[in-house]
């Protein structure tokens, strides 16, 4: 993917920030709270869109969450008041992270690989920027492994890409392994299309 690609996909994004929250709705509350409980110290979150992860957040966090939306950040702002711990928001690139290596002792991303258009490029830089010993956390939508559910989903991945950007079809799980992580915990969810992962670089 290009630089162009990228570049599509954001406008994209800051059109549909508007009404993201009401679209974004694959992921509950409840759901959030539960992969969130378990990011500690020093976070980085990976796609902050709308900031709907900022009230989730534990005591003792600090968080660092980024967007390459200016959009999406303008929307996750407005939702700082929310956060139970300190939250700074930055625009950039999940594909270029501008970190030194191994600073962060969690990464987290929720239903932001299907949009990245790298996906593997933005992994192993959530590989790169997560200590040795971190924690990675990853919520994401991914192709269903049931056959006529999985062809459908590929039909109607491009209808998809070119109205919000987000590819509905990717094997994230495929990805994390080709990126270097090491995946210690998957849990199903909505008919095995949400996972949750639980992972160290």
């Amino acid at each position: 993917m290009d630089e162009a690609t990228t570049e599509k996909i954001k406008r994209l994004y800051n059109r549909t920030a508007v009404y993201y929250d009401w679209m974004d709705r694959m992921v509950s509350p409840k759901l959030r709270k539960k992969a969130l409980s378990q990011a500690y110290g020093k976070v980085l979150e990976v796609g902050v869109g709308t900031g709907k992860n900022i009230p989730y957040y534990p005591e003792g966090c600090e968080v660092t969450a980024i967007d390459f939306s200016p959009g999406m950040l303008s929307k996750a702002m407005k939702k700082l008041h929310l956060a139970k711990v300190p939250v700074s928001l930055l625009e950039m690139d999940a594909q270029e992270m501008d970190f030194p290596d191994g600073i962060f002792d969690t990464v987290v991303a929720t239903c932001v690989f299907c949009s990245v258009p790298n996906p593997i490029k933005g992994l192993k830089e959530v590989h790169r920027v997560c200590k040795a010993n971190g924690r990675i956390i990853l919520l994401e939508h991914v192709r269903s492994n049931r056959r006529m559910i999985g062809v459908l989903m590929d039909i109607l991945n491009p209808i998809s890409l070119h109205v919000v950007g987000s590819n509905i079809n990717r094997r994230t799980l495929e990805n994390i392994q080709i990126a270097g992580i090491k995946v210690d915990e998957v849990e199903e969810f909505l008919g095995k299309i949400v996972k949750l992962v639980i992972a160290r670089p």
